[in-house]
């Protein structure tokens, strides 16, 4: 059960991993649990895992994960991220962003990498930020 507290938001911090490319326990998490919701600019250094709704702003450096049920009102910035529910806003990653078949963005995409599963939304521009590694043959 979730306490409202505040201005309705509950965080809980834990130690999370999220890939084998990331050391377990290396960046404490915060986890927006489905049926928070939070308003206003969210920051982090972390890992986040977002399940409920947030409008606003999402800031992080680390590894981001939007939740199937998620909803997120605002512009997202993260070094990483997987999305498996709902964005409206620009999206921009510094790495690898995946998006996953029940994912909708509703806004201009910039990443390095880009996966995007076959069902995915995607309503707006993309922009491959990413450096080549081999020149293109003439």
């Amino acid at each position: 059960m979730i306490h409202e507290f505040a201005s309705q938001f509950v965080i809980r911090n834990k130690q999370l991993m999220f890939n084998k490319d990331q050391e377990a326990g290396k960046n404490g998490g915060t986890i927006i649990a489905q049926g928070v919701k939070v308003e206003g600019d969210f920051v982090s250094d972390g890992n986040v895992v977002i399940e409920g709704e947030v409008s606003g702003s999402v800031k992080t450096s680390g590894f981001l994960e939007v939740g199937e049920a998620a909803k997120i009102k605002a512009s997202v910035s993260a070094g990483e991220a997987l999305v498996a529910g709902e964005v409206l806003g620009n999206l921009t990653v510094s790495g690898k962003l995946d998006l996953l078949e029940t994912s909708r963005v509703e806004g201009d995409i910039e990443a390095s990498i880009l996966s995007v599963a076959p069902g995915a939304k995607i309503n707006g521009q993309i922009t491959m930020n990413g450096k080549r590694s081999v020149e293109p043959a003439v």
